[in-house]
């Protein structure tokens, strides 16, 4: 069991007297129920639970009526090992979007005040997701609206792949030294952040995918097992959207790799197919963003905060909402070429998913620019209190866009810069360089 951040996010829920049921909501795969059944085993003596994805028979809890002390009463019943103690218990109900009633009974569960629960689900609102009959059974059971806390999940982001690999706090707290002081980080911790980030490109933030690596170190194996969760996303796709959207959102889905080869990448509905409009696959696009499985990047009127307020809700890129993931999709080899620090022509999507993933997971909605030919800013993002535009670089080169805005700050209203690349720490003026490594670390707003 990797250490994850959400578990501080479990601590200070369990610690809130008015806490309500908790419902995590999360990509499928990203290591909820893991988690969840973690800290629920170390704070519960009892813990009763409930997968109702595997067990679709366990829906039978909850009828005929929401009653705590009757769903107790049938749980135990055709659960007879199961013990259940006032204050001592906890409920899992994972894959909690299979039972519409188990997410109704959770305003029982809050009033009843007995017993905690903690729910799991993905695809959680997803359009499409129920056939006619559940979606009736979901209106029927209706969501328990001011009685459960939700809490979002995401695959594994860069500083728990560290943890994972033995990094220390003190190691953390040398590199958030060196940004601040903005100071070079010394050679060989340098080599090794850098080594580790590369890794990171490979493998991405799902468990599974982790675990895979760390016991075997084939990329191979760790290849399959991304390419299964692949699998499975794209036979959601097929299984759950409704009829007239099923084919549309996987073309959406497999136009990604190609949309980021482009260079200027703006989502574009002909990359999707010949001719394609933005009516036809809007509502695609938007079941896969729900899914969880992509993030939307959206382009600004101007370089000014707030940066939500001045998006261009019709201009966007879409990015994998895990770097892994995206590179299991590219055609064998690739992991070979980014390992040994080649990422050739297709190294820019690369790198700009990558500080997509990272500055995603730590909750950072994202940004970016573009005007004209001339002026393109791949990220732009809240920091230290001013619009502060990011350049991320594959390797050492030139930012002419950065040198531009920063030179008409009468124009841009911009008088800070990151640029992010295969560099150590320096700054030239208004433009701090830093290695790519060191984004997750970007955190002030």
């Amino acid at each position: 069991m990797y250490k994850r951040k959400i578990e501080k996010v479990f601590q200070s829920w369990l610690d809130d007297s008015s806490h309500k049921p908790l419902v995590v909501k999360g990509v499928r795969q990203c290591g909820k129920t893991s988690s969840v059944m973690d800290f629920a085993s170390k704070h519960f003596k009892n813990v009763v639970y409930l997968d109702f994805r595997e067990h679709p028979e366990y829906k039978k809890f909850f009828t005929p009526n929401l009653d705590v002390d009757s769903i107790i009463m049938r749980i135990t019943a055709a659960m007879p090992r199961v013990e259940v103690e006032v204050g001592k218990t906890c409920f899992v109900f994972d894959e909690i979007q299979d039972c519409p009633k188990a997410r109704g009974s959770l305003k029982y569960f809050h009033l009843d005040g007995r017993y905690e629960v903690i729910c799991t689900g993905s695809l959680l609102g997803v359009n499409g997701y129920k056939t006619p009959g559940e979606r009736a059974e979901e209106e029927e059971a209706s969501i328990p609206v001011g009685f459960e806390d939700i809490v979002n999940m995401f695959p594994m982001d860069f500083e728990e792949w560290l943890w994972a690999n033995g990094i220390k706090d003190v190691h953390i707290e040398y590199l958030k030294k060196c940004l601040n002081n903005e100071t070079p980080v010394e050679e060989a911790l340098h080599d090794r952040f850098s080594d580790l980030l590369n890794q990171y490109i490979v493998v991405g933030g799902m468990p599974e995918v982790i675990s895979t690596f760390m016991e075997t170190r084939q990329i191979g194996k760790v290849l399959a097992v991304q390419r299964r969760i692949v699998d499975d996303y794209k036979a959601d796709m097929v299984k759950y959207a409704l009829p007239a959207d099923k084919s549309r959102i996987r073309e959406c889905f497999e136009s990604i790799p190609t949309q980021l080869a482009r260079e200027y990448k703006k989502f574009s509905y002909t990359v999707v197919r010949p001719g394609g409009r933005g009516r036809d696959y809007t509502g695609s696009l938007q079941w896969i963003e729900d899914a969880g499985i992509i993030r939307r990047c959206y382009n600004t009127l101007i370089t000014e905060l707030p940066l939500d307020g001045n998006r261009i809700q019709s201009e966007f890129k879409v990015y994998m909402a895990d770097i892994g993931l995206l590179v299991s999709m590219l055609e064998e080899g690739t992991q070979s070429s980014i390992l040994d620090g080649n990422l050739l022509g297709y190294k820019g999507a690369i790198i700009e998913n990558l500080v997509a993933d990272i500055f995603s997971k730590m909750g950072r909605k994202l940004y970016y620019y573009h005007k004209d030919s001339s002026v393109e800013l791949d990220f732009l993002i809240r920091y230290k209190g001013q619009c502060t535009p990011v350049e991320c670089k594959a390797t050492t080169g030139n930012a002419k866009s950065l040198r531009t805005v920063l030179k008409h700050p009468e124009k841009y209203h911009v008088t800070n810069a990151i640029k992010l690349g295969n560099y150590n720490i320096g700054r030239n003026e208004g433009l701090l360089t830093m290695p790519l490594y060191l984004a997750f670390l970007l955190t002030e707003v």
